[in-house]
């Protein structure tokens, strides 16, 4: 321990060649009574101060996800919902009506293998079915799904509709058949 109260002389050298210090020791053995008392306190020393304007825009920074400068970079870059959508929901209904026809699929996001498809052009339906596009159709394509989607193992799927695609009429009919048949709609 050195002594900053008085200088080394030859009264305080011990045999080590350590000098002893003649001042007193401090009352607690904490981490800040050993350092030095210099009078100064840390309230007198100016710290720079954060506007609350910076603070807000900083927090709202840190909650976006992209800033606007990494948006115009990359404009092509998928949404988060884009991204998670396919884990969240694997398993998509896709259903297709033509003039002729109906078609359906249930795909898998992620690998986009179909899983399970039944159409009216089909050779069992297309010449058993008085009617390829008729409701009784829909009820028909509905319940193959299905039955098919089931023994592949899929209880749930999800079915997103188009930009101005109204779930009513046949498309109505289709869906619930397939919810009727035991089918989940995530």
């Amino acid at each position: 321990m050195t002594c900053l109260s008085s200088p080394p002389s030859y009264s305080n050298l011990l045999p080590n060649g350590s000098y002893t210090c003649s001042s007193a020791k401090p009352n607690s053995l904490s981490w800040a009574s050993s350092f030095l008392k210099l009078g100064t306190s840390f309230s007198s020393v100016n710290s720079p101060r954060i506007s609350l304007s910076n603070k807000n825009s900083f927090i709202q920074a840190a909650w976006t996800r992209r800033s606007r400068g990494e948006a115009a970079k990359r404009p092509n870059r998928k949404s988060w919902k884009q991204r998670t959508d396919m884990y969240m929901k694997p398993f998509l209904l896709d259903v297709f009506f033509s003039k002729r026809f109906i078609h359906a699929k249930v795909m898998h996001r992620g690998t986009s293998k179909v899983i399970s498809a039944a159409s009216t052009n089909a050779k069992d339906l297309r010449f058993s079915l008085p009617s390829l596009t008729d409701d009784s159709a829909c009820k028909v394509i509905g319940n193959l799904i299905a039955e098919r989607s089931m023994e592949a193992d899929v209880y749930a799927m999800s079915f997103e509709p188009k930009k101005n695609e109204r779930i009513e009429g046949k498309l109505g009919i289709v869906l619930d058949t397939i919810k009727e048949s035991g089918i989940i709609f995530v």
